[in-house]
């Protein structure tokens, strides 16, 4: 009696796993079907790009956003602007540094609910082995099995060393980080 309710005692404990990890709300990015970008004041214009090699781990559940845990890994030396002189220019030492730190990350636990499908995600940027606490303001629309988010975070170049040698009058300091993501679970 006692070997079956030890038994009995293992099988719950196991279903209760297997239905916490059913709940757990993982999203696999749509690479072909999402956008990391970037935008800078350069002169008296805006110079935009993307970034054309990254990944995102994904933990949201709508219903507990505090919960999330999302991760994205850049690759920094796939900026791309469409002007060769600045695409050849990002990778090097005096801005990325791609050679020296070939992944730029942000990581961040937790999300809170702003108002409808507003959601704010306070996490770490990492780039050239800096670090510092950016927000990510995004919406987040699911249909089904698949998601779609939006948002811009801001960070000043400065602070990770981005052209330090650069001024301000020739590239502005802010950078706005543009996201537009598909996702599916």
């Amino acid at each position: 009696m006692i070997l079956k309710k030890i038994i009995l005692s293992g099988l719950s404990l196991s279903m209760i796993g297997a239905v916490s990890a059913a709940q757990g709300e993982a999203w696999s990015v749509d690479a072909a079907n999402s956008t990391l970008a970037f935008e800078v004041q350069q002169g008296s214009s805006a110079l935009s790009g993307t970034f054309t090699t990254w990944d995102a781990s994904i933990d949201f559940d709508i219903a507990a956003p505090e919960s999330a845990v999302i991760v994205a890994t850049i690759n920094p030396a796939s900026a791309s602007t469409g002007n060769p002189q600045f695409d050849t220019t990002l990778p090097a030492a005096d801005w990325f540094d791609a050679a020296g730190f070939p992944v730029a990350e942000f990581k961040s636990e937790g999300a809170t609910l702003v108002e409808g499908n507003s959601y704010r995600a306070d996490g770490t940027l990492t780039i050239k082995g800096a670090s510092h606490p950016v927000t990510l303001d995004f919406t987040l629309d699911i249909d089904g099995d698949t998601a779609r988010a939006a948002g811009t975070a801001k960070l000043n170049r400065l602070d990770y060393g981005l052209g330090a040698g650069v001024g301000t009058d020739t590239v502005g300091d802010i950078v706005t980080v543009t996201l537009d993501l598909t996702a599916t679970r």
